[in-house]
Order: C-alpha cells, then structure tokens, then sequence
C-alpha cells in the first residue's frame, strides 16, 4: 500500500510521489519568534513531526526545512520598544522553542533559516516578480499586484475576482481579515530610524509571506513535494505564497500541501490573541508528563481534525502511555525458551499489529487508528503471556515491532529521560527491596507498610507477576 497523504489544493487523498525519486523535500511553517510558542502551535509541529518520521521510514532521502520568521511587525515593534536588536530581542524565544521541541521529543529539521538570514533573496524574487508585471512600487514599497495571477485562491476558495491591476486595495499588515483578497506587501519602505536592510529596492523590511518563498526555493528548489502548516495558514500566508511563487517562476510551486486542524480551548481556537494559550513548561510545572502531551496531540485525534484540550484528554494519553510502556516493560523482562508452543498465536498478533498499523499510517497518516491496532495487540499478546512461554525469536519480534511503532510515535524516549531524572536514592533502593523480600515472606503487614512509606516519598508500586514495578508520581 502506498503513502497517501491529504492535498488540500484538490482536497482529496493523493500518493505521496517524490519530484526527485527516492527523495522527498517538504518545507514546514515554524514559529514567529517574538513570544514562547504555545501547545496550540505545538499540535501543527507535532504532526509535522510525525509526517517526518514516517517520511524518513518509508523513502530513502528526506530534506526537512522549517524556518524562524525573525523579522515582522510585532518583532519590530518589540524589539524598538525594548531598545534591542532582532538578533538579541529574538535569541531567548529561538531558544526557547528548540528546548520546548525537545521536551516533545520532535526531531530536529534539517535546516532553520532565520528571515533576516535571506534578505538578498528575498530581494531578487520581488524583482523578478516586477520584471514578469507581477509587483508594483509605491512610495518604495513593493506590493504583489493579484490581479496578475488568475489562479489565485485555488488553495483557500477566497475569491480574488473584480480586482483591478494596480487599483485594489494594498495590504501593509503581516495578516489580515479571512476573505480580505487584496494587494500584498513584498517589501516595506521604512525610515531611516527603523529597523530596516539598505537593498537595490528601498531601505525596508521583506513582508511576512516572501520570506517563505524565497527560503523554500533557495533550499528545495523551485518547486519541491510537501509544504506543511496549520489551517490558518491557509489564507492569506500560503495563498499568497502560490501566487508569489508560481508569478515569479512559472512553475507548480508545491505538489502537496497538508495542514492540521486546530487545538481548542473551551471550544475555542487557543491564541495568544485570546489569551487561553498554555505553554509546554507551563503544562509541565503542573504535573504533566512530555511523552503524555506528545501522545495527546499526536495520536488522540486525527491531525485533521480539532483537537480539544482537556484534563481528561491528557489523563487518557497519559494512560495511553503508561499502558504501552509497561507492555515494553513486561517484554523487556520476559524469560525465554528455545521452542514455544505459544510462538505462532504471538508472532500472528505481532504481524497483525504491525500491519494495521502501518496501513492506517499510509492512509493519510492516520495515527489514532494505527495505535488502535497497536493497542488491540498489545491486548491479545498479554493474554497469551499469561499462559504461555515464548521463544527468543517471538521476544525480538515483539521488541522490534514496538521500537518500530515507537520511532513513529516517539515517546518512549520521554519516558526513559523522565525515568533517569528520577532515579532513586540509596534509600529509597533499600526500602524497595525491603518490600520485596517481605512479599516473598508473605509479610504482607510489612510489604503494606513500606508501600505506604515509598507512596509518602512519591513512588508508586505496581505488582506484577515478574515482580514489583515502581514509578515516580
């Protein structure tokens, strides 16, 4: 079965066929860095992560490119109201979000290129752009005349009709109203006390939408195979994107395009401009856990639809979680024979495990439903567990088909971290075994006690039948 990947140009399902063969190039929206990056962002980087991860596990070359918007009006305005440079009022938020893509365990991408790193770039595509009749100068600013592109809005459905070359409406804000089609800026005139770059244009700054064109095609070429964003990139970012792009090269700008649905909040879009965003160290500090918020805005809904934020949702993919890693756990422990009779009913439901889930993967990278498989395995193998011994050959099998499950979904590397921060102490070590060898004496008042006594110090003890198992809660 082949990939297939949601296109939001032909809004149908679509095989995911390199331009390049074998090599597959996709540019990811990344963060403007003039705040910390909020969880509602985090759900797009996280399933932007996981396209990644079955994209480096399914071809044989994958170049990954998400850029830093280190230029735009509300760096601008807060970088003069600060006295600072870009560079310094944009390093601690930069910073910042890498630690938080971290704390979620997403990969890092090949390249970062940061706007203020691409100006002559930008530069040379707003000329090409005047030289095809496709911008216009205004008191030295550079404006994309849409009316010079007629398949404007084929991505979003926004109407572009009776505009008039030159006479529309311009449009000077990095973003605007859903709907408001009208000229755009390519490049801002500033004064000569503003934060601006001296260039054959005027002296300015490039507007919001160029500088992802003109840092996809330095670094994927003209035209490459996935660009990826939330759906309020949709318009007017990607939107003008196409149109800028193609107008200027005259080329299919991308083949894919993917975006994910919402994070919401009370029913609401979560947003700085609302004020009901939560950042990762915020949620962290109040007891989450990373692999838990990973899985939760991975794999507890699909990333094309809305996702609601809640306790009970983080306290189900926390469950999920715990579930998963103490079935690696069980396996990791298991004794194992040379012949077992139970080998063929484990090796069938490994195999039935890995194909679902790698179908559901392929079809629109479908993580809920690939877990369901997972989860409907994991289910059967700990029943079989519980009768019967396997071979050496059934535990690899089952090992290699949960690292193989897990290098798409990424969380039991969390997990592991989670677990070497809080490893135990003498003591605690000591209790522990105390426990141990009072259950093996049947002292069950004792085995209780010490219970109580490692739950008053934060550790949790679960009995199973290859011994106790312990956790810091």
């Amino acid at each position: 079965m082949s990939f297939r990947l949601h296109d939001t140009m032909t809004r149908r399902l679509v095989d995911v066929e390199p331009l390049q063969p074998g090599h597959v190039r996709i540019y990811t929206c990344g963060p403007t860095v003039w705040n910390r990056v909020h969880i509602g962002n985090f759900r797009t980087f996280v399933f932007e992560d996981v396209l990644r991860r079955w994209l480096d596990r399914t071809f044989d070359r994958v170049t990954h490119v998400m850029n830093l918007t280190d230029v735009d009006d509300r760096i601008l305005n807060n970088a003069k109201a600060h006295g600072n440079t870009l560079d310094d009022e944009t390093a601690p938020w930069i910073a910042a979000f890498h630690e938080d893509r971290e704390t979620l365990g997403i990969r890092p991408a090949h390249h970062y290129p940061r706007a203020t790193e691409y100006i002559d770039d930008m530069v040379a595509l707003v000329e090409r752009l005047e030289q095809r009749g496709a911008a216009y100068a205004n008191d030295g600013s550079r404006y994309f005349r849409i009316a010079a592109f007629p398949r404007y809005g084929r991505l979003s459905g926004v109407r572009a009709g009776g505009l008039l070359a030159g006479a529309s409406g311009r449009v000077d804000a990095d973003s605007y109203e859903k709907g408001d089609a009208r000229d755009f800026a390519l490049w801002k005139a500033v004064a000569a006390d503003e934060i601006g770059w001296e260039t054959r244009l005027s002296r300015g700054h490039p507007g919001w939408h160029i500088e992802c064109s003109a840092m996809s095609m330095r670094l994927l070429g003209e035209s490459f195979d996935i660009h990826c964003g939330g759906v309020d990139n949709i318009f007017p970012h990607h939107e003008n994107e196409i149109a800028q792009s193609e107008a200027a090269t005259g080329k299919p700008f991308v083949r894919i395009w993917a975006h994910s649905e919402h994070l919401l909040i009370r029913e609401e879009k979560m947003s700085k401009s609302l004020g009901n965003f939560m950042t990762v160290p915020e949620l962290v500090a109040q007891g989450a856990r990373p692999a838990a918020l990973r899985f939760m805005l991975a794999a507890s809904t699909h990333y094309r639809k809305q996702l609601s934020y809640s306790d009970d949702a983080l306290a189900a993919a926390t469950e999920a979680v715990e579930r998963l890693v103490a079935f690696r756990d069980r396996v990791g422990e298991l004794s194992t024979v040379d012949e077992a009779d139970g080998d063929d009913e484990v090796l069938t439901a490994v195999r039935q495990a890995r194909t679902g889930f790698e179908d559901s993967m392929n079809d629109d990278l479908n993580l809920p439903e690939a877990m369901g498989a997972v989860f409907a395995g994991v289910r059967e193998v700990n029943r079989l567990l519980d009768s019967t011994a396997v071979s050496t050959q059934a535990r690899r099998a089952l090992e290699q088909m949960l690292a193989d499950v897990d290098d798409v979904l990424g969380v039991f590397s969390l997990v592991d971290r989670e677990r070497a921060a809080s490893q135990l102490s003498d003591e605690e070590r000591s209790l522990l075994e105390r426990r141990a060898a009072a259950r093996e004496a049947r002292s069950w008042a004792e085995s209780d006690g010490l219970r109580d006594e490692l739950g008053r110090r934060g550790i949790e003890i679960d009995d199973t039948p290859n011994g106790q198992r312990w956790r810091r809660v």
